[in-house]
């Protein structure tokens, strides 16, 4: 009677006590299935991401955006007949921005390659965190907008912090926040990933809006068409030659979005 009846507290106690803790790797690790899963993840080579951006009075601008493996970038925006580029080859980055009035392809300041090379990552930081030289640390959980989330802190290999968090349910990114240097001025940047949809077995966002944080004023990429594995030649990647200076044109000038 004494044994049943100590084995009966044990149970009591036990369906009393809170299920273990998740540890970082589970988390991470749920994220990546969510999303589609390592093997589908990896055998995606590169990505064209096609869609609007809205430059804010109501302007819009079609943008591309171009990612090859390994860690290649292409981004470009055109607006009132000019067009703007932002590219990494694996190496060197570099941008042209006519309605800044550089018109020739220039490289990229220490901030900005810094910005694109991690936006290069084909797969994000959290997949294989510590091949990359990433740390991540799980912070708990938080609550965004009324989701309860898991909150990440990914620093990265050059020593550059954010803040990731997962939505509980579903596991998907659906908030990042990070320090950026902005035109000689450190702002905190805050970016909310949306409207997730299944592109060949991947579940990826269609919407990310992103700006300083606690500013009403965001700017919104919203994707209309994600393929998967096109051709993508390694020079359009490349900072091409720059050509003899000609007349400007003229327009009005766009805020400046990358």
């Amino acid at each position: 009677m004494r044994r049943t009846m100590l084995t009966f507290l044990v149970g009591v106690l036990l369906l009393c006590m809170p299920a273990a803790a998740q540890t970082v790797d589970e988390v991470i690790s749920k994220n990546i299935q969510a999303h589609g899963g390592p093997d589908k993840l990896k055998a995606v080579r590169s990505m064209r991401l096609s869609g609007r951006m809205t430059l804010g009075q109501g302007l819009e601008a079609p943008i591309t955006i171009e990612v090859k493996r390994p860690m290649q970038l292409r981004m470009e925006f055109t607006f009132q007949g000019m067009t703007a580029v932002q590219a990494y080859d694996g190496a060197m980055g570099w941008q042209i921005m006519p309605f800044m009035g550089k018109e020739d392809p220039e490289p990229l300041s220490a901030d900005d390659l810094k910005e694109v090379r991690e936006q290069a990552d084909l797969e994000g930081p959290l997949m294989e965190y510590k091949a990359k030289g990433h740390q991540v640390e799980l912070m708990g959980k938080e609550t965004v907008e009324g989701t309860e989330c898991y909150k990440l802190k990914l620093t990265r290999k050059e020593g550059d912090v954010s803040f990731i968090f997962l939505e509980a349910d579903s596991w998907l990114e659906i908030r990042m926040t990070a320090r950026r240097m902005v035109r000689g001025n450190e702002l905190e940047i805050e970016t909310s990933l949306g409207d997730y949809k299944e592109v060949q077995g991947l579940i990826l966002p269609h919407v990310t809006e992103f700006g300083r944080k606690g500013s009403p004023q965001k700017q919104k990429i919203s994707i209309d068409k994600i393929e998967l594995n096109v051709a993508l030649d390694d020079a359009r990647f490349k900072m091409p030659e720059v050509k003899p200076a000609g007349p400007k044109p003229a327009g009005t000038s766009p805020p400046a979005v990358f």
